[in-house]
């Protein structure tokens, strides 16, 4: 309701669930409406809210989640809602209401306006913005308190996996590093109005306060590596050929610039920028289901060397690798504390990933 695609849709005798005043929703617009009363006020309550907070509701809708924010007393809601008919309707429901002056309505689309301060953020959003509106929002500067987010069922458990878990993947470590994450509801499909195909959580997400003092670029990109085939050992994925020539490629430009790490690392700590790009390397949810890329991806044995130089990078690799303990072990399995102090290991020799 608040952001993505918008289609054209055809409003004929099957055009589904509507408004009181006969406006239809449009699935292709993410509009399924919160329709369970209890549910509402659970969201609410989960969302810890106090006096002086400023809330940010992200699709709205037809204000029943807003009705709620605003009678739990807090100093102001602003809603972000794409679809003009719903913008309308929300201001004739809170026309002449006792709280409507702490109300703001803004029209647009989420994923591209800029966002006011606020301290807590309150969403049921179309689910296919669900990973651009996560990093927009882990982006978003000064850093909000929490948000508390309505998602897609798999999406969420994506969030909130573990090392070892199946749904473990790279938008589990790239969101656990920029934040906590914690699922706070099941929502059955029944309670919204027109029901979506699948079912929902509620996850609550709380940014990190700092954050790591790492280059998230370095850091995508040693987690893309470890995560193109996550079940394989990171022995394996670094014999790769392609992966090798990447490597040397960018140690060896490091090495033209005499980059030492400690520069490195003071300049390039972490920056609001720098987490936005986030929005663009996370892949598509389908995308991410397991083991099943390139099955015949090369590993570069030493006579395939192109002289001594490449073999002598590969042993490095191999090196650090077997200097962490990480030769044997996989992409799968590690935690946050194990990809930082691999990166760390990986970059104390030079070796980057950007």
């Amino acid at each position: 309701m608040a952001g993505g695609k918008i289609q054209k849709k055809r409003h004929g005798a099957a055009g589904g669930a509507r408004l009181q005043g006969g406006i239809p929703f449009e699935k292709s617009k993410g509009q399924h409406i919160l329709r369970n009363p209890a549910l509402v006020d659970s969201i609410v309550a989960k969302a810890g809210l106090k006096p002086t907070d400023t809330v940010v509701e992200i699709g709205p809708g037809t204000g029943n989640l807003t009705k709620r924010l605003l009678e739990a007393g807090v100093k102001a809601v602003v809603a972000v809602e794409l679809d003009p008919r719903m913008v309308l309707e929300l201001n004739r429901r809170f026309q002449g209401h006792p709280l409507s002056s702490r109300l703001k309505v803004i029209q647009g689309d989420v994923l591209k306006c800029d966002l006011p301060y606020f301290d807590i953020c309150v969403a049921n959003i179309p689910y296919q913005i669900s990973s651009p509106l996560t990093f927009k929002l882990l982006s978003h500067r000064p850093i909000f308190r929490c948000a508390v987010i309505m998602f897609q069922r798999e999406f969420a458990m994506r969030l909130v996996a573990q090392p070892g878990d199946s749904l473990y993947c790279r938008l589990s470590v790239n969101v656990q590093l920029l934040s906590r994450v914690s699922h706070l509801l099941k929502v059955g499909r029944n309670n919204f109005r027109p029901p979506p195909k699948v079912d929902s959580s509620v996850v609550r997400i709380e940014p990190r306060k700092p954050l790591p003092p790492v280059s998230f670029k370095e850091w995508d990109g040693l987690v893309r590596i470890c995560f193109n085939r996550k079940n394989k050992t990171l022995g394996s994925i670094f014999k790769q050929k392609r992966v090798l020539e990447l490597l040397e490629k960018n140690y060896k430009t490091m090495q033209s610039l005499q980059l030492t790490q400690d520069a490195e690392m003071g300049e390039e700590k972490m920056s609001a920028d720098d987490v936005a790009l986030l929005a663009n390397m996370v892949e598509d949810l389908s995308m991410e289901t397991g083991d099943e890329k390139e099955d015949d991806e090369m590993e570069m044995d030493d006579a395939d060397m192109a002289g001594e130089g490449a073999a002598s990078f590969k042993e490095k690799i191999m090196g650090i690798l077997q200097q962490g303990d990480f030769a044997e072990k996989r992409g799968s399995k590690l935690s946050q504390v194990d990809f930082l102090y691999l990166l760390s290991l990986f970059n104390k020799d030079g070796i980057h990933f950007s």
